[in-house]
């Protein structure tokens, strides 16, 4: 029985060594570890599955770190984590165990630890640039960027900066399978798909090495492996595909199998050798080795749960619904309504709840690939066209296109509706996919409101409320995950806020931001316990704040606020201003996350570091209004003349 191979790669120099037939049986251990472990742990399965050969191939013919390897999005880095030495895969994406995406503290061969896509031609360019100038022209740098990441425009400014000093050393790997989440799409998408499916380039290399094959034996092949580079070059140019990077001055090898190590490799070889810029087009196939992936039509096993290691099926059922879900039976409704109502999104078609609606209505959504802020602005567009957008993206993205919401859509009042799934704290992806940012971001754009549902029922309802707003745009943002129970108020004041309990006394108010409206109630009973009276609200739209909530304030002793974005310059900042402006003198505790970025772990675990905890939040409240704790709560007599907190709610209720 041969012994494993895998095992005995600690860096990438152990690959060296290796002759092809063990270079391949190196690649079926590699998909059967990934298999296994993820299968466990929950992951980016289908695209590293994609991406084995390609990565061996790298690694073997370039000397990581001195050359540097960048990965786009980093989501298909797992099989470089093996050969760079760390094969425990036991904690996967939870505390303590690696990363879902390259890691810096975790080794000197990740370098860019960003999931966000589209970027990697722009930290090549950079880093080449600071090599040429401090003279170290024998360092090659290696972007691998995935062909749905080509739809985003900084990898188009990235080429048009690279191409301007074409005298560097750098290999752009396209890794081409044809999807980002789901099938990537746009002209350059579909040019590239003609290439990926031409038969006469498919003919033409299966017979080419047919024919080398027929002289025999190492002759044969030592033919076929010399003139593989120069048939790359015919078979780019016979297949037209060399025309898309024509005008750049940007050296193509292409395209290639990318699945045949020793292909992949002489090319990279050929690349390395090149004194400038090279483009290598190598065509994979998203969850090659795995049947469940390939022939899954969704997204070939892009992310997923625990599944069954044999057939891809879930092991634990889903229960409940989904906010995603939940927003898109909701879209499926509204468009059977209006017909004004489009959907957008940016390569996210599933993961935002956008394709029943697609499915319904398939010329009313569009997706524009990885491009946000082309999706924003376009919007903006249609809204000056008699359209009402809803651009469902996750939240993390909408960094990414903060400035055509603020001028393209804030300043000429656009009613744009933005939908930001998988916002506060995701969890296991780690700092550049949490969605907590979105709040104190937004916020700032003059005339815009923004939404936190607390539940299924106030996701559906403030969806509707949003798009019924013609002046201005709206945001309605929500978390990862299945939606909670429902929430019912005991009351709504006459400006759409929520009460969800009436404290006995006006000493404590608590304002609860969407789906921290759970952990607020907690709070109040056992609060109440304690002999001091909580009232919770909810105010549905948090911006701009309620006239009902610094009325509720101004009669509190301690205001707290619970949100699960970032709290410097959150909602609860936005309070604190607002009853400042009123020249209400409350005492007010911003709680929320803090201004770091948060490594990958649960999301029970982040909201317990940052104090998000039913227990730690409501003995700080006891402490302050005892005076024990900073803010002390407001003595009694500074609240104005006493009254019941039920007669303060009855006076702000709707008729």
């Amino acid at each position: 029985m041969n012994k494993e191979i895998l095992p005995g790669i600690h860096t990438p120099s152990d690959l060296k060594p290796l002759k092809l037939r063990a270079m391949k049986r190196l690649a079926q251990e590699i998909r059967t570890f990934l298999i296994e472990n993820v299968s466990r742990s929950g992951g980016h399965l289908g695209p590293n599955l994609g991406a084995v050969e390609l990565t061996l191939a790298i690694h073997r013919v370039f000397d990581s770190p001195h050359d540097a390897i960048v990965f786009d999005t980093g989501h298909q880095s797992y099989v470089h984590k093996l050969v760079t030495g760390r094969q425990d895969f036991s904690l996967l994406r939870e505390r303590g165990g690696l990363a879902g995406y390259p890691q810096r503290s975790e080794s000197e061969h990740d370098i860019v630890e960003s999931s966000h896509a589209s970027s990697s031609l722009s930290w090549a360019d950079g880093i080449s640039r600071a090599w040429k100038i401090a003279g170290e022209h024998d360092r090659t740098v290696v972007a691998v960027v995935g062909d749905g990441s080509l739809t985003g425009g900084m990898t188009w400014e990235a080429l048009n900066n690279i191409s301007d000093d074409n005298s560097r050393r750098m290999v752009i790997v396209v890794n081409d399978n044809g999807r980002s989440y789901a099938p990537t799409i746009g002209g350059v998408a579909r040019f590239l798909n003609r290439v990926r499916t031409d038969q006469t380039y498919t003919a033409l290399q299966r017979r080419s090495g047919e024919a080398f094959s027929r002289i025999g034996g190492r002759l044969g092949r030592s033919i076929f492996r010399a003139v593989r580079g120069g048939m790359h070059g015919f078979l780019a140019r016979f297949s037209n595909v060399d025309q898309l990077y024509s005008n750049l001055d940007i050296k193509y090898l292409g395209p290639i199998d990318g699945h045949d190590q020793a292909a992949l490799e002489e090319a990279l070889r050929q690349a390395k050798r090149h004194p400038g810029p090279v483009i290598v087009h190598a065509i994979t196939e998203k969850g090659h080795g795995f049947r469940p992936a390939t022939e899954d039509a969704n997204d070939q096993f892009h992310a997923v749960g625990q599944i069954d290691p044999i057939t891809g099926e879930p092991l634990a059922a889903s229960n409940g619904k989904s906010w995603t879900s939940v927003f898109g039976e909701e879209m499926v409704t509204l468009a059977g309504e209006r017909e004004d109502i489009v959907g957008v999104t940016a390569a996210m078609l599933r993961p935002v709840g956008l394709a029943p609606m697609k499915a319904a209505y398939p010329d009313r959504v569009l997706d524009v690939g990885i491009a946000e802020q082309h999706a924003v602005t376009s919007a903006a567009g249609m809204a000056y066209g008699g359209l009402h957008p809803v651009v469902a993206i996750y939240s993390t993205f909408m960094n990414r296109a903060f400035d055509q919401v603020l001028m393209d859509v804030g300043l000429h009042h656009a009613p744009v509706t933005f939908v930001l799934d998988r916002a506060g704290v995701t969890g296991p992806d780690g700092p550049s996919h949490h969605g907590m940012w979105d709040l104190a971001l937004l916020q700032v754009i003059p005339g815009i409101r923004l939404a936190a549902p607390r539940d299924a029922t106030r996701l559906r309802e403030e969806l509707r409320e949003a798009v019924e707003v013609e002046d201005s745009p709206t945001v309605l943002r929500y978390s990862k995950g299945q939606v909670g129970a429902e929430i019912e108020a005991v009351s709504r004041l006459e400006d759409g806020v929520d009460v969800l309990k009436i404290g006995s006394s006006s000493d404590v108010l608590i304002v609860a931001v969407g789906s921290m409206a759970a952990i607020a109630v907690e709070v109040a009973n056992f609060v109440e316990v304690q002999g001091i009276g909580v009232t919770v609200v909810d105010p549905r739209w948090v911006v701009p704040v309620p006239e009902s909530v610094i009325e509720l304030a101004r009669h509190h002793r301690l205001v707290i606020s619970i949100e699960d974005g970032v709290k410097v310059g959150g909602i609860g900042t936005r309070i604190r201003q607002d009853l400042r402006a009123a020249e209400v003198d409350a005492t007010v505790t911003e709680l929320g996350l803090p201004d770091e970025f948060i490594d990958h772990a649960s999301r029970e675990q982040i909201l317990e570091d940052a104090g998000l905890t039913s227990r730690k939040i409501g003995r700080d409240i006891v402490a302050q209004v005892l005076g024990s704790r900073v803010p002390h709560a407001r003595p009694e007599r500074e609240t104005g003349e006493p009254l019941a907190t039920a007669e303060i709610i009855q006076s702000l209720r709707s008729n």
